[in-house]
């Protein structure tokens, strides 16, 4: 198994060259993009996926692991339930161990509010038959024992899961490679071909691919990508910070945010560890670009949000990052291979003190190591997942806000159907790109 985090430095296990033609070319390798892939693949689609630099090496392997229903939106949640009958399936044909466990996802409460937020959750997960539920603070010191200090409640749910991300998204795959997709990694896709105002190719480093159906799926990258085309979308990345400790008693198997501390058993007996809402967003000209629109949500948590005055050279919203480019040209995806962002030192000790704070009888926290991620955000925390109307064949699914690994098999799936003209089987009026431009007010997902 390669080092984590991932880098160019890990080598390259699907080196192309791509093909000169390709029903589909899906632009992106993390778990949208792979199981989008997949399931066209398994519908004898001929599909290309092309990955900038190498598969599931930025958010996709970076994230907690968390395959959770609780607190997700209303119009995310039928997608999330599907998409953890998915997790389960996939989990056993791709013939890998990926950590796939029902151990539950738990929020703790420490005030009268955290509280009246999950009891504003209850209400969705009623409607749509989940197994959470409201626990008092006896309650909650019983599901997890030894926690130092006191809980006004908690709200669990014992049928969410988790997985190893940087192990499952690789296996998935593998197993559409065994399947017939064409995966070709360091190359990045620098332009679109647009013929009488729709898609007609793909312009990589490598070459041209002749296409009529394009999925864009690049994460903290799909915003510079599109805006090179015209199509403006509101969506900033900001950096999280996490850590894997050593192995360590088992203190809980499942996983569980407080205030000030995530945690989630890991498969290898540690716990990967991360601030419970914290991130940090670099400002750029994207940034102040689409300030008003974060506005409701930056009202809704206004401390959930740290700034810095400019993010390192190459990224996405960097000042110097180009924002236009010729298709013979190095595009700014080549000179990012693989965003890797440098794990937060204040940020590890926060992890470490509160973790420790929470279980003093566990002694020293060992970790054994770190990383941050870029988390591809959208104004109301929900992700865009729409035809863009001026390409035609052009399908962008972006933005999951820090979901995507728990929803990826079900938006892989339901965009698998987009491309091939099938019925969904979801209303997916919610993730429309017009929202933000038809005058619809921001409406912010539960921050949970």
């Amino acid at each position: 198994m390669p080092a984590f985090p991932f880098s160019e430095a890990n080598p390259i296990q699907y080196p192309g060259p791509p093909p000169k033609s390709s029903d589909v070319v899906i632009i992106g390798g993390g778990v949208i993009g792979v199981t989008t892939a997949l399931f066209l693949g398994r519908r004898n689609f001929p599909v290309t996926l092309v990955e900038k630099g190498r598969i599931a090496a930025e958010q996709s392997s970076r994230n907690w692991g968390w395959i959770r229903k609780q607190g997700r939106d209303a119009d995310e949640l039928p997608i999330v339930i599907e998409a953890s009958r998915h997790w389960r399936q996939l989990a056993e044909e791709c013939g890998e161990d990926i950590g796939l466990k029902q151990t539950g996802v738990t929020y703790l409460a420490s005030s009268d509010d955290k509280m009246a937020g999950f009891e504003e959750f209850m209400k969705i997960a009623a409607a749509h038959k989940i197994d959470t539920r409201l626990l008092n603070a006896q309650e909650t010191a019983g599901l997890i024992e030894g926690m130092s200090g006191s809980f006004k409640g908690a709200m669990t749910t014992p049928s969410d899961m988790r997985a190893e991300p940087w192990v499952a998204v690789p296996a998935l795959a593998r197993l559409a490679a065994r399947e017939g997709v064409k995966i070709v990694e360091n190359c990045a896709a620098r332009t679109l071909e647009i013929s009488a105002g729709r898609v007609s190719g793909v312009w990589t480093e490598a070459g041209h691919i002749e296409t009529s159906s394009v999925l864009l799926a690049g994460g903290a990258w799909s915003s510079l990508f599109l805006r090179r085309h015209g199509v403006s979308i509101p969506q900033l990345s900001v950096r999280s910070t996490a850590a894997a400790t050593e192995p360590m008693p088992e203190i809980h198997a499942g996983a569980a945010a407080g205030e000030h501390i995530a945690f989630r058993r890991r498969q290898d007996g540690g716990y990967t560890l991360a601030p419970g809402g914290s991130h940090l967003l670099y400002l750029g000209p994207d940034a102040f670009r689409h300030a008003t629109k974060y506005l409701p949500a930056l009202m809704a948590n206004p401390f959930g949000s740290r700034y810095s005055p400019a993010a390192p050279a190459d990224y996405p919203d960097g000042w110097s990052t180009r924002r236009h480019w010729a298709p013979d040209s190095q595009s700014p995806f080549e000179r990012m291979r693989v965003l890797n962002p440098a794990p937060e030192r204040s940020g590890l000790r926060a992890i470490e003190r509160n973790f420790r704070r929470l279980f003093p009888q566990l002694g020293a926290v060992r970790l054994k190591a770190s990383w941050a991620g870029m988390i591809d955000a959208m104004p109301d925390v929900v992700p865009i997942v729409d035809r863009v109307q001026a390409i035609a064949g052009l399908i962008v699914a972006t933005g999951m806000s820090g979901h995507g690994f728990g929803i990826g098999p079900g938006i892989g799936r339901v965009v698998s159907d987009m491309i091939q003209g099938n019925e969904i089987g979801h209303d997916l009026t919610r993730f429309r790109l017009s929202r933000f431009y038809d005058g619809s007010a921001i409406r912010p997902g539960p921050a949970l």
